[in-house]
């Protein structure tokens, strides 16, 4: 169930880095950085990696630092396929490629 738990934590800090881009592409326009809505973006997303840092300390009092922590690699392929998807960016067969091995490696890592 941790695992489960710690790939929802992995996911809500992807979201967190998608709308870190998201605030900053909105501050390129008129106002910048600080008006509402690039604030309240990034606003959203240090609340989220607030509330993911606090599970995640809850699933460190029953895991081994070293068996979970490769589930936050998920984190470099999570962030890219939603930025392909949310903002369009293109990346090539070889970037593909690497992200299969790092998942590759997280499970290989996580085999009991």
């Amino acid at each position: 169930m941790n695992y489960i738990i710690s790939i929802a934590c992995v996911l809500g800090i992807s979201i967190g880095q998608l709308l870190f881009k998201a605030a900053a592409l909105e501050s390129t326009h008129e106002n910048g950085l600080f008006s509402p809505k690039p604030i309240l973006l990034a606003c959203t997303a240090v609340l989220l990696y607030g509330i993911t840092s606090i599970v995640w300390i809850w699933i460190l009092r029953s895991e081994q630092l070293g068996k979970i922590y490769p589930v936050m690699a998920l984190a470099f392929v999570f962030v890219p396929l939603g930025s392909h998807f949310v903002f369009g960016e293109k990346f090539g067969h070889n970037y593909m490629f690497g992200l299969a091995l790092i998942v590759a490696g997280i499970a290989m890592t996580n085999r009991n």
